[in-house]
């Protein structure tokens, strides 16, 4: 029996929902909470990246501005933009997409975000408060894993759960976020022996490891969760035929439309986790899909969440509405 499926997009679209109506009952106080996006150059990813979260704040009734200093600029131009909107009350969040330059100090620009503003949960301060269960902004893609979970009604508490993948991002904070809602966690990574073995374990498994399809049936308990957190770009027919040649658990109808699709575009979006997962899983999330639409839906979570802890309005949360 396929696995059941995780809708993220509806998901998604649910706490926006959520997140507009607290937005409109702020509003009716006076209060428009405010998001400032740094751009530097003209990275076509970034770009893209930032036109979504710019348009998501209009969807949902947040102020937003964008910031494009030229790429040419220095450290000290970023600091100097940065430390402004610090000081600005009507900007609750500042989020400085990445990659900057390379001749940038990317991680002296991160640490000048005020942590009350840093929507990206990525300050060392908020990582603190979020390793020692004190209220703070958490990483978006590991926060919308969770709400993933949670309104999938997949128990948390009592679970084996393999990580794979420690970055900072991604595998390091869903680790705190799930031992911290008493899973029993351990996190893989390029060193650790029999990987598959490790993650057959689970009874979640989270990868986020950046490899095509990776993940196959071997690593996975039949009936586990698997949570897909991997967007990476096929575009070698060979790789295609790796990943797809072998039948789809959605059918070949499914398969041949992602074919014509490959050959059209060039390319197709693929997670860490191979197609035939689908076949052993209880459940799991699609690549595009899944996990995706969650980190942007976070992000307008979090600068609602920032204004009200600014103003000392306390914890909101979108899942209690409180």
């Amino acid at each position: 029996m396929p696995a059941r499926i995780l809708d993220g997009t509806k998901i998604a679209n649910d706490i926006r929902s959520e997140v507009a109506a607290e937005v409109t009952t702020m509003a009716a106080a006076g209060v428009r909470p405010g998001l400032a996006v740094v751009l530097v150059g003209h990275n076509p990813a970034s770009e893209i990246y930032v036109r979504g979260k710019v348009k998501a704040c209009e969807q949902v009734g947040l102020y937003s501005e964008q910031h494009t200093p030229p790429e040419a600029g220095g450290t000290s131009e970023l600091l100097a933009l940065v430390e402004d909107l610090n000081r600005r009350d009507e900007i609750d969040g500042i989020l400085v997409q990445l990659p900057l330059p390379s001749h940038v100090d990317s991680k002296k620009v991160l640490m000048a975000v005020d942590p009350a503003k840093d929507v990206d949960g990525f300050h060392p301060v908020n990582v603190g408060f979020l390793s020692t269960q004190r209220p703070g902004l958490v990483p978006c893609t590991p926060a919308g894993i969770m709400e993933i979970l949670k309104r999938s009604n997949i128990p948390v508490a009592g679970q084996e759960v393999v990580v794979v993948g420690r970055s900072d991002i991604v595998g390091k904070p869903v680790a705190m976020l799930l031992i911290n809602a008493n899973a029993t966690v351990t996190v893989c990574h390029s060193k650790t022996r029999d990987l598959w073995a490790v993650c057959r374990r689970a009874d979640i498994l989270v990868a986020a490891i950046g490899r095509a399809g990776m993940i196959t049936r071997d690593f996975v308990k039949p009936g586990a969760t698997v949570i897909d957190v991997g967007m990476n770009q096929v575009k070698d027919p060979a790789e295609f035929q790796r990943l797809f040649g072998g039948g789809l658990a959605g059918g070949s109808a499914s398969n041949a439309k992602r074919e014509a699709a490959f050959r059209a575009k060039g390319s197709t979006l693929v997670g860490d986790v191979h197609p035939d997962v689908a076949e052993v899983a209880g459940a799991l999330t699609p690549v595009p899909g899944g996990v995706g639409p969650l980190t942007i839906a976070m992000l307008m979570y979090n600068t609602v969440k920032a204004a009200k802890m600014r103003r000392g309005s306390g914890q909101w949360s979108v899942a209690s509405g409180q």
